[in-house]
């Protein structure tokens, strides 16, 4: 972590640099040169993250899709609308992770305990959900099963397994497209906290979600960044 905020520092430094270097010399930079150095320095933070992340966790696929520089700041601003909206949805946790988005859910707050139906009441959140990704189809969903260390790694990995797929089918009840989805499981295996206490093992029993750009949005993106240029 201590390594990844350094390399920060110096890219905000850097890109300090280049753009008083810019007005100093009397060469304004267009918005097409500042967004490519933004972007190159984005993808450089990123990068610097790579190494201890997962490629199979939700923050694995969205950096291993970032495009980077004035495209990756196109995809970056739609994504910045669907989150807004996604955020709306009750018991949705969201962050804007890099060029995409992270969405999480506690499990108790789709799934009744032990079980792998998603409950009446949380059927109208994964609704508003598909209806947010209908709105925005140019994207991939990852789908992803977690649950704390009570019980067996065995029970834990298969209820995990269970709860990502149930997901993941109720969304494409919804008419959101089968192709876009994609899903994956680690019961116990992923905690983003000690398993110490029962409010840390709610934070563990979730379902979360990475949305990322799909290659027709990255196509859209590199489309209008010619034309701005």
């Amino acid at each position: 972590m201590l390594k990844l905020n350094i390399v920060r520092i110096i890219m905000v430094l850097t890109i300090a640099g280049f753009v008083a270097s810019g007005c100093k010399s009397g060469n304004k930079l267009n918005k097409t040169q500042k967004g490519a150095i933004i972007g190159a320095a984005g993808g450089a933070v990123v990068g610097a993250g790579v190494g201890k992340a997962a490629r199979n966790t939700v923050l694995g696929a969205i950096i291993g899709a970032t495009v980077g520089g004035v495209t990756g700041g196109i995809i970056g601003k739609q994504m910045d609308k669907e989150a807004k909206e996604i955020a709306q949805i009750p018991g949705a946790e969201v962050k804007r992770v890099g060029e995409g988005i992270n969405v999480t859910f506690e499990s108790g707050v789709l799934f009744g305990v032990d079980q792998a139906t998603i409950n009446p009441s949380a059927q109208s959140k994964i609704k508003d959900l598909a209806t947010v990704f209908a709105k925005y189809p140019d994207s991939y969903i990852l789908i992803e099963g977690h649950t704390d260390a009570s019980g067996s790694a065995e029970h834990n990995l298969a209820l995990s397994e269970q709860r990502a797929k149930a997901v993941a089918a109720y969304l494409q009840a919804q008419s959101v497209i089968g192709s876009r989805i994609k899903t994956a499981w680690y019961g116990e295996s992923q905690p983003k906290v000690t398993n110490d206490t029962e409010a840390n093992k709610a934070q563990n029993r979730r379902v979360e979600f990475a949305i990322y750009a799909n290659e027709a949005l990255i196509e859209k993106a590199k489309k209008e960044t010619a034309g701005a240029q």
